[in-house]
């Protein structure tokens, strides 16, 4: 049963581990857009600085220079394995223990959650990856929600709180399904925050995700939102403003 797949008794047969090359970063910022990453490596990165590589090919890693820190930026893919390998990866390219993930999600409960962030504080294992990094249960826990949640507040963009549902088939949410997630809290529905959460957790990672969903922040304390944005969803380049000032907020000293 794939409840039963957690297993902390045997060694993996193999173990990623921080390079002596790896590069030092205050955070790393991670997405799923094409247009925020062409975006990102125009307007803002001063250079590559690592690969990660798998059988779809390469993925570079950008470098970020802003107030005095570095972070690093890359596109991931969607779905919780390969998102959850490649953070695995990184933690290996990059000394670095902090990493936002931000990305569009559907939205349940369109009262509370239209038109804001969604911070997700737990995630609905409806998925593979996380049973490999962490004992079955229903939901695994969030620590880093409050942490996300007062930089929103901090920077007066329009946010709410809830349980997130992380799906493997976004083809098979069925009616039934998406009422009882509605039911028991779940604000959103994805398919990456649970299996990316076990692993950080396991692994002592940070973890900081956010979602959006539909059009977002109509809110004068954001004044980033003037920015040039394309096409809108999750390739609102806006959405990386907000991401790249988190990693600035959580790299301060006292932080988390």
């Amino acid at each position: 049963m794939i409840t039963d797949t957690f297993d902390n008794q045997s060694p993996a047969i193999i173990n990623p581990a921080v390079k002596a090359d790896a590069v030092p970063v205050d955070a790393c910022i991670v997405t799923f857009s094409h247009e925020i990453e062409k975006h990102v490596a125009e307007q803002y990165a001063s250079g590559e600085i690592a690969s990660l590589w798998c059988a779809t090919g390469r993925t570079p890693v950008y470098l970020i220079e802003k107030n005095g820190k570095r972070f690093a930026f890359y596109k991931t893919y969607v779905g919780a394995p390969i998102t959850t390998g490649l953070m695995e990866d990184a933690a290996s390219e990059l000394k670095c223990r902090r990493f936002i993930l931000f990305g569009g999600a559907g939205c349940l409960n369109k009262e509370i959650a239209h038109g804001k962030v969604m911070v997700p504080t737990e995630a609905y294992r409806d998925e593979g990856t996380s049973y490999h990094y962490a004992p079955a249960s229903d939901y695994i826990a969030i620590p880093n929600a409050p942490a996300v949640a007062a930089f929103m507040a901090h920077s007066g963009i329009p946010h709410v709180l809830g349980k997130t549902w992380t799906t493997d088939s976004f083809y098979r949410e069925t009616r039934n399904n998406f009422e009882k997630r509605k039911a028991d809290g779940c604000i959103s529905v994805e398919m990456e925050c649970a299996g990316v959460q076990a692993m950080c957790t396991f692994r002592g990672l940070k973890l900081y995700p956010f979602f959006t969903s539909g059009d977002l922040l109509d809110a004068p304390e954001w004044d980033e939102r003037g920015k040039d944005y394309r096409h809108g969803g999750q390739h609102d380049v806006g959405h990386f403003d907000i991401a790249l000032a988190l990693a600035d907020y959580i790299s301060q000293p006292g932080e988390s």
